[in-house]
């Protein structure tokens, strides 16, 4: 099993639930108005000098090929988004237990 954080910059929201409804992922869990900073990316922090947030998704997965066509849509959507800060991330980790 493995559990995958999605990351995108608020803008993209829209982009990635569209992914999700399209492959038939109707189970995650949302948060709105993150705030971070990447390796080798702008800040989101929500401020006048750092404007912007994120948006982030957790999402459990005891089906690889569901993950797999994640990552391929991501991918594939990432390749039209210019700015590399602007691209959505996804962080693989294992996941031992569903309860």
């Amino acid at each position: 099993m493995k559990m995958a954080f999605v990351v995108c910059n608020e803008v993209y929201t829209a982009r990635v639930m569209e992914i999700l409804e399209k492959i038939g992922i109707d189970y995650y869990t949302r948060w709105e108005q993150v705030k971070g900073k990447g390796h080798g990316t702008e800040a989101h922090l929500g401020t006048r000098s750092f404007p912007g947030v994120n948006t982030m998704l957790m999402i459990a997965f005891t089906d690889q090929p569901a993950l797999e066509t994640l990552i391929e849509n991501i991918n594939e959507t990432n390749k039209g988004i210019a700015r590399p800060d602007d691209r959505i991330r996804l962080f693989q980790v294992p996941l031992e237990r569903i309860v």
